[in-house]
């Protein structure tokens, strides 16, 4: 089965309201089975997890069928998937388990890359514990991570290195296996922010070498909440605060109160979802998956370029920071001489919602140079089409004839 534009499109509500969104890295647009299956699992029964009644049963079947979604979706282990609030929470969460293995003269590395949630945490742990944070640089000019940079300040006092996947603000793809190489020769652990490139592409979570992996369900069709995946046995040799009668397992351990059902039987919905849009020949759902996740992201990358090429035929005013040789469908651009919220706002009013803003990678923003009254980004989704495309150039290039 090939990928069928009409047809995902139709299974999207929202988009009968005329919006054109760009606003993918934000969050997607959520489809009808997903709402069904949020629906459903509220109207129940539904009540406390066990085995007496069909109400428990039900609940009990929304956290197995999560757990087997997730590691299929992530290349992972189900007894490795951890459910949070958000991919922020469980970083926050994961960072305060982590510092009580760290000591004062220990170091942690993050990138300027980086959203802050895959900063911010590993900066504030490292002050609790007394660690030292060494900063991972990246090339403005390229939008690329220095990785031969990066090697020379990962060391033997190395314990954990974070990187992004992929950069929500420029889209930038580091090598995160060979990263993985360089923290993993000196013992040190690596924690992905997966958070943008799970909407576009297959994951697999040994071949990237991530101990932990978070990603946000929201961004691909699901619900409002985070998912971390990590080896089991890792996530064993961490104690996390807990109340007493909590369990110990791993990994619900690390869930803390009764999990939201609704949630994760949305989760299941959205991968199921993803899976059965362009399946091919695959037989598990897995495979599907990966067969989907390369057509849609075959797609977006044709858009992509549409985008790029119209905005630059649209003259040297537009200056496209999005540069690095592997990135997903996500441009970011500055207009010279104009406020790019000016030009939200002028798109907003047409229905095309393309925001502004430095969408919480403030670091990377700041190395660019900008401040907080430039920077545009557009952000595709399997969903997205050529005609919509076509209505963003549009009216950018109005917005540069405008006075």
């Amino acid at each position: 089965m090939t990928f069928d534009l009409s047809a995902l499109r139709k299974q999207f509500p929202s988009l009968d309201s005329g919006i054109a969104h760009f606003d993918g890295p934000g969050g997607s647009q959520t489809p009808r089975p997903v709402a069904d299956a949020v629906a459903s699992a509220l109207c129940g029964p539904l009540s406390n997890r066990g085995d007496g009644v069909a109400s428990e049963r039900n609940a009990t079947g929304f956290v197995e069928a999560f757990r087997a979604a997730a590691a299929d979706l992530l290349g992972s282990s189900p007894l490795g998937i951890v459910h949070g609030r958000s991919a922020t929470q469980l970083t926050l969460d994961f960072a305060r388990h982590l510092e009580k293995t760290w000591s004062p003269g220990d170091e942690v590395v993050v990138t300027r890359l980086d959203h802050d949630a895959n900063i911010r945490p590993w900066v504030l742990a490292a002050e609790r514990a007394g660690a030292t944070v060494r900063w991972a640089e990246f090339d403005p000019a390229t939008a690329e991570l220095d990785i031969a940079a990066l090697a020379g300040i990962i060391g033997p006092r190395t314990r954990l290195v974070a990187v992004t996947a992929a950069s929500n603000l420029l889209g930038t793809m580091p090598p995160v296996a060979r990263v993985a190489e360089l923290a993993h020769a000196h013992g040190a652990l690596l924690y992905v922010d997966g958070v943008h490139y799970t909407a576009h592409h297959a994951v697999d979570v040994r071949e990237l070498g991530a101990d932990f992996f978070v990603c946000s369900p929201y961004k691909f069709m699901g619900p409002h909440c985070g998912v971390l995946a990590a080896d089991p046995a890792l996530l064993d040799s961490l104690v996390p605060d807990k109340l007493l009668p909590s369990t110990d397992d791993v990994p619900e351990r690390f869930e803390f109160g009764t999990l939201p059902y609704e949630q994760l039987a949305g989760v299941t919905a959205a991968v199921d979802f993803l899976a059965a849009v362009a399946p091919g020949e695959g037989r598990t759902r897995r495979e599907r998956l990966v067969s989907s996740m390369a057509a849609m992201a075959a797609h977006e990358d044709v858009l992509r370029d549409l985008v790029q090429d119209g905005l630059t035929s649209l003259g040297p005013a537009i200056t496209l920071h999005s540069r690095a040789a592997h990135r997903t469908p996500t441009l970011f651009l500055t207009i010279e001489g104009r406020r790019t919220w000016d030009a939200y706002r002028h798109l907003a009013a047409a229905d095309v919602l393309a925001p502004a803003g430095s969408f919480y990678a403030i670091e990377a923003f700041r190395a660019l140079g900008l401040d907080d009254e430039n920077g545009l980004r557009v952000g595709l989704a399997p969903y997205n089409d050529a005609a919509e495309v076509h209505r963003l150039i549009d009216g950018v290039a109005e917005f540069l004839r405008s006075t």
